[in-house]
């Protein structure tokens, strides 16, 4: 039966196969998005404010989808990492950057980047609908959601924190 479950762990590669592709499709699509902004600014510079931040607004939700691809890239490479590959490559690459050495920390970096994603759209509606009271409920709302998160990661990070002191 443990043989079974250990094998098992290779199931996890359909995830990192799905994450991986997703990332390509997202770094892909952006990339094509970019050119074509870069294209239009090239063949009219914005002469208005307004013009000026409907091409702000343009980059943020850029910045926005590749946020989005850079999440997904880690979740694969964490979960290939984390379940599949030796643990010889643990301080190699994206993981030895981004300090991932287990499920614990994995999610720790997901509730940061979704922290910023959130960041990122706030920007947005504020660049896009400016200070209306719709802005201000986000506002509120985002705040909320992202207190919340760095109070689950640092509740996370003292449980690992004392963890790692026992040993």
């Amino acid at each position: 039966m443990e043989k079974l479950l250990n094998s098992s762990r290779f199931l996890v590669l359909f995830i990192v196969v799905i994450c991986s592709i997703s990332a390509l499709l997202l770094y892909t699509s952006s990339f094509n998005v970019i050119i074509n902004v870069v294209i239009e600014v090239i063949g009219q510079v914005p002469d208005t404010a307004d013009s000026g931040k409907r091409l702000a607004v343009k980059l943020l939700k850029i910045l926005d989808t590749l946020l989005i691809a850079v999440t997904f890239q880690i979740i694969a490479v964490s979960l290939y990492r984390l379940f599949i590959s030796s643990s010889e490559t643990c301080g190699s690459g994206l993981l030895g950057a981004l300090k991932i050495n287990d499920f614990h920390d994995l999610k720790i970096t997901l509730i940061q980047v979704a922290m910023v994603i959130m960041v990122v759209l706030f920007l947005e509606q504020a660049v896009e609908v400016g200070a209306t009271l719709e802005t201000l409920y986000m506002g509120v709302a985002i705040s909320l959601v992202i207190f919340s998160g760095i109070f689950a990661a640092k509740s996370m990070g003292h449980r690992s924190d004392s963890a790692q002191k026992s040993d």
